[in-house]
């Protein structure tokens, strides 16, 4: 059977051996390679070719996510697991846009972490457990951020949309938002113009069918 070749990446040096301790008992993994993340990472990295990096997300000269996003750049087709220490939700959207297979803390367990790069190389994702309710808020805060951008919609027409669907008049809009009810009357146009619709009942049930609201 042909063996999973693994990259690892920390600059802690106890880490590394650590890893490289653990993975070694598993006959399926192969370790070729190890590097603190310096300058030399991406020609070395381009040199071995691995199928699975293992990549720590705070490196002492750069982010792990700049490497991740560089190798993707490159088009290299090894796939990036994230070990981390941080469970912050900023780190998982960073990690979720950077394009990597996999984010796990470093407290994961052997079986998690073996498993994970298993199933990277066979093209499954993965996530540490304890993460699971972070990364569905995450994924769905991002999808609305896209379909936003999409739908051209600005912040303050999505506010003004969440007053019409909660039944405010042009009037109180009008109060809430420090405009003119005229300004506001132009403004519901455009968005019924955005969401393709012919009036504002129309505008609120699209824009609650696509998720915005």
């Amino acid at each position: 059977m042909e063996k999973i070749r693994i990259f690892l990446v920390d600059d802690h040096p106890v880490v590394r051996s650590g890893l490289q301790n653990l993975l070694s008992q598993y006959s399926e993994f192969e370790i070729i390679g190890t590097s603190d993340g310096g300058a030399e990472l991406i020609s070395v990295v381009q040199e071995a070719n691995p199928d699975v990096m293992l990549l720590d997300i705070r490196l002492k000269e750069r982010s792990g996510l700049d490497l991740a996003r560089q190798l993707g750049r490159m088009g290299h087709p090894c796939r990036i697991i994230i070990l981390s220490s941080f469970d912050d939700d900023a780190y998982l959207t960073q990690a979720a846009k950077a394009g990597v297979w996999g984010y796990l803390l470093k407290s994961s367990s052997p079986e998690v972490l073996a498993d994970s790069i298993r199933n990277v190389h066979q093209g499954i994702k993965c996530l540490s457990p304890t993460l699971a309710g972070k990364a569905l808020d995450q994924l769905e805060k991002v999808n609305k951020e896209w379909v936003q951008a999409k739908s051209g919609l600005t912040e303050e027409e999505l506010k003004l949309l969440e007053l019409i669907a909660d039944g405010s008049t042009v009037q109180e809009i009008a109060e809430v938002l420090f405009l003119s009810e005229r300004s506001i009357k132009r403004r519901t146009q455009g968005i019924i113009e955005k969401l393709g619709v012919a009036n504002r009942t129309q505008a609120v049930a699209e824009a609650f069918r696509r998720g915005l609201l």
